[in-house]
């Protein structure tokens, strides 16, 4: 080092820094030897050298860029943890002078310059690299990057194939690691699309796996898909067949990860991308033992994407997966948050679009819940997220909820009121989307769903404009099916900002509609019901323009045909579809029918009628106006038998609407004939009187305080 400062003080201007180069040149060769960077405390010992390591604007092209490519690779600028305040120094110190020779050699004029075509490869892949690993010396990076793109441009005729790959490859990293694509970017990702399908059949497995990565990550950027990069990727998905038997474990997971990105942004599954998909498969079950967890997260969430944009689940995707599963258990301990969040979320997608729960998914899954409470305090907002929303997919696909599951469950929890401040809208969506499940599929409704509940929903006020058509109609199904679960006034308040933007946003699909209508009605009977609330309904003209948009496109399904029954009964228009209800009688039924029709010969009874063209009602005394329900678990959030969900709500509301007075018996205080007496008994007295108004009564022992009646399906 004495000598190398000797000899920069000695010739000046005239010094070409070509020793610097060479020196940073060895120190690559070590770690190139060594097979790995520089670790902690060689890094530390070298920073003592380099304190005094400058480059100057004389420097020539090659050394500047040897030596900044050299560094980089070695691993001179990666930041350890923890990180000595010294070596930091050092470090910022040693970019500075670098960056600076570099964008002064870019702005010389052309004549003056001697930039060739592999230095500005080699800066583009080593500026990635810095960003990668963290280093954040922006403004001089973004300058650098700046001065240096019209280069590119200019010597793109020059590019060689490992050239064009390493490019795209940097360009790539530095959008992904949040460089604004300008315009200089964009024009250079341009110039370079060309050369790849020019040289198509010269670039190697690992280019192409490279190349296609590198253009997935820029449309995943914002990126747009020009004509240009989709004739690059049409021209790279035959190479991929042709040398399926060279691509390493890596560039196999990176591969099917890259194609399923490009999916996700559009990419039309065409017969070459099927064909490319299909010859990549057979070797990942022949290679399964060599993917690392990183891998198996990657191939895994790439085929539950494909499969999610209608990839067909072939008798080859299913050995694939089943091939990998084991390796999911046997590697339990080594996935990082994030990967245990894309592992589950794409097990998820999987069984959602229709993948057999089979006993290899089962164990891997069981391998991986208990890791989602040892390092519950190392998920991000959007880990979070996808975790529970794969746990309530999951169960609403059947998966049982076992002590591993509910655990992982209560873990998580604490973690979003904690984070309540950096769940972005879809987040916040899919939050609200899985709490509501797992509560209605019978997770216990602890103070925690609470608080993580009354977290999020003045997220929803603060961030009403940023939620997209769907997000919207999620987080109105939500809060409606959690029915008395939660506060009349916040979910009032809570629907206020987001039923405004439905008609601000015509873009609601048809499955959106139906959803958003169904959250709306329920809301709507929270406020009809409440006898301190204004009876003035704020939601009714929402409630208008969603029944006309629903009506419009023909529903063919039962579901949505039942909301746009149970609309056109609240709004009073004729119903434009026939509902055929199947009936189904619970022995609690009968039993309370016999008893009744027993102590009260005179009394009209009928069963399972539709008032209304709404769902039957379990006894009718038609002389009387009353409707009696005896219910099941089902119509209660959770199974409890004490809190209405938002079906049962809405349907006890609409029977009032209709003139009828509904009396509802919970079921599971009819499980022996000496319970029913006291109801009986009480019904007695209510039949004696003329019915007035259309109250809604509740019968539990000794005649209480609540109502309770059926929701959107006729369960017992």
């Amino acid at each position: 080092m004495d000598d190398l400062v000797r000899k920069s003080n000695r010739f000046g201007h005239r010094y070409d820094g070509r020793n610097h180069g060479q020196y940073a040149s060895s120190i690559k060769k070590y770690t190139s030897a060594a097979k790995r960077p520089l670790n902690r405390t060689e890094q530390s010992q070298l920073m003592r050298l380099l304190q005094n390591f400058t480059a100057t604007r004389s420097w020539n092209w090659r050394s500047l860029t040897t030596t900044l490519h050299s560094f980089t690779s070695a691993g001179v600028f990666t930041l350890h943890k923890p990180m000595d305040e010294r070596v930091k120094l050092t470090q910022a110190k040693l970019l500075s002078t670098l960056f600076d020779s570099i964008i002064f050699k870019c702005n010389q004029k052309p004549e003056a310059s001697d930039i060739d075509a592999l230095g500005i490869t080699n800066l583009l892949w080593a500026m990635a690299k810095l960003v990668d690993n963290g280093q954040m010396q922006k403004l001089e990076l973004n300058e650098a990057m700046a001065a240096l793109l019209p280069h590119v441009n200019a010597q793109e005729a020059n590019f060689k194939p490992q050239e064009i790959v390493n490019r795209l490859w940097a360009m790539a990293k530095l959008a992904d690691n949040g460089q604004e694509q300008g315009l200089e970017l964009n024009e250079t990702v341009a110039a370079l699309l060309p050369h790849i399908n020019a040289q198509k059949d010269q670039f190697n497995a690992q280019g192409i796996t490279n190349l296609l990565w590198a253009m997935a990550k820029l449309t995943d950027n914002g990126h747009e898909r020009t004509p240009e990069l989709k004739e690059a990727v049409a021209a790279l998905l035959p190479c991929v067949n042709v040398q399926k038997a060279n691509f390493k474990p890596q560039e196999i997971a990176n591969l099917l990860w890259a194609m399923a990105k490009l999916v996700d942004s559009g990419q039309e599954q065409t017969p070459e991308f099927k064909k490319a998909f299909a010859a990549l498969l057979p070797h990942v079950g022949a290679q399964k033992a060599n993917f690392n967890p990183q891998y198996i997260v990657n191939l895994l969430w790439a085929m539950a994407k494909l499969v999610d944009n209608g990839q067909e689940q072939t008798p080859e995707l299913k050995e694939t997966l089943a091939a990998l599963l084991p390796h999911v258990s046997a590697q339990k301990a080594n996935f990082t948050p994030q990967g245990i969040a894309n592992l589950l979320w794409a097990m998820a997608k999987l069984v959602d679009n229709g993948q057999e729960q089979t006993p290899g998914l089962n164990e891997a899954l069981a391998a991986l819940l208990p890791h989602v409470n040892l390092q519950k305090a190392n998920f991000k907002p959007q880990g979070i997220a996808n975790l529970l929303w794969a746990m309530a997919k999951l169960v609403d696909s059947g998966q049982e909820q076992t002590p591993g599951l509910n655990e992982a469950v209560a873990a998580l929890l604490p973690h979003i009121n904690a984070q309540k401040d950096q769940f972005i809208p879809q987040h916040i969506a899919n939050l609200l989307w899985a709490m509501a499940k797992l509560v209605d599929s019978g997770q216990e409704w602890t103070p925690e769903f609470k608080e993580a509940v009354a977290a999020l929903l003045p997220r929803v006020n603060a961030q009403k404009k940023q939620f997209n058509a769907q997000a919207i109609a999620i987080m109105l199904w939500a809060m409606a099916k959690l029915g008395e679960l939660l506060e009349l006034n916040v979910v009032i308040s809570t629907f206020e900002s987001l039923v405004y933007q439905i008609s601000e946003n015509p873009q609601f699909s048809q499955q959106e509609i139906p959803l958003s209508l169904w959250g709306v009605m329920v809301c709507s009977a929270r406020l009809f019901l409440d006898s301190n609330a204004n009876k003035s309904n704020v939601f009714e003209n929402h409630m208008d323009d969603l029944f006309t948009r629903l009506k419009n496109t023909s529903p063919d399904n039962e579901e949505e045909q039942s909301i746009i029954t149970q609309a056109a009964s609240w709004l009073g228009r004729a119903c434009p579809v026939v509902r055929h209800y199947q009936t189904n009688i619970s022995k609690n039924q009968v039993d309370f029918r016999d008893q009744l029709k027993s102590s009260i010969p005179s009394l009209r009874i009928e069963e399972e009628k539709s008032l209304n063209s709404l769902p039957p009602v379990d006894l009718l005394l038609p002389d009387h106006n009353m409707v009696i329900e005896v219910q099941g678990p089902s119509h209660y959030v959770g199974g409890d038998f004490k809190t209405r969900n938002g079906s049962t709500l809405l349907k006890i509301a609409l029977l009032q609407k209709a003139g009828f007075e509904v009396i509802e018996i919970p079921a599971n205080q009819l499980l022996k004939k000496d319970l029913m007496k006291p109801y009986i008994d009480q019904i007695k007295i209510r039949v004696s009187i003329a019915p007035k108004g259309h109250d809604c009564v509740s019968l539990k022992r000794g005649w209480a305080d609540a109502a309770y009646v059926t929701g959107e399906e006729h369960s017992k």
